[in-house]
């Protein structure tokens, strides 16, 4: 407990030392969508969500999201990196997984995002807390295999949901473990899968040593 609000204080700290900064070079008047920027980061820090920025400009970070409880993602962790347009909230935030997600409304390569709430129907009334708490999973309790970035997931959703839901659980298992955050998937199983090669190798030297 103790540790989350050191957390929280400490990037609330970091906020209001790099908005200072911003101040000095634009003046001492911001503009609305800067002062809305820096007002929204600075809810979204202070929440049970960890943000780590890119660079000083507040505009480019990446935030740390829980697959909704009682879905097919729970217990899966991803990597968010959300990037703020010079006119938000009046234009949408951009929003991409970092590591892979097997989802319709989700482009597995790229990460980028289907949801008609960020791309079509945005308004300055949401901030980013309402995308991690509320637009973000309900895209991942309610996929929409009408309208997909993912082909594959959409038709198998269809076709098979069974299969579909063994499939989603695999990439949580393979992809989004809390380890896998930042890290390059591919890599970390493979690096893994040699470990357990030369385990099982020693482990049958040793046993053929043992026999008479």
């Amino acid at each position: 407990m103790s540790e989350t609000i050191l957390d929280k204080k400490t990037s609330y700290l970091f906020f209001q030392q790099s908005a200072r900064k911003r101040q000095k070079k634009e003046g001492a008047k911001m503009s609305s969508p800067s002062k809305r920027r820096e007002m929204d980061l600075m809810k979204l820090m202070m929440s049970d969500y960890k943000v780590e920025m890119i660079n000083d400009g507040m505009q480019e970070f990446y935030v740390e999201f829980n697959g909704p409880k009682e879905s097919l993602y729970q217990g899966g962790v991803w990597r968010i990196r959300v990037e703020l347009p010079d006119a938000y909230p009046y234009k949408s935030p951009s929003i991409g997984f970092i590591n892979k997600i097997y989802h319709p409304n989700v482009d597995e390569m790229s990460g980028s995002v289907c949801l008609d709430v960020i791309n079509q129907t945005w308004s300055p009334m949401f901030d980013l807390v309402n995308v991690f708490e509320v637009f973000l999973p309900q895209l991942l309790l309610y996929p929409n295999a009408s309208d997909p970035l993912n082909g594959e997931a959409a038709a198998l959703m269809m076709r098979d949901h069974t299969g579909y839901d063994q499939r989603v659980k695999e990439y949580c298992e393979k992809y989004a473990k809390p380890e896998d955050i930042g890290a390059k998937p591919e890599e970390k199983s493979s690096d893994e899968e040699m470990s357990a090669d030369d385990y099982n190798s020693d482990d049958d030297q040793v046993a053929g040593k043992a026999d008479p």
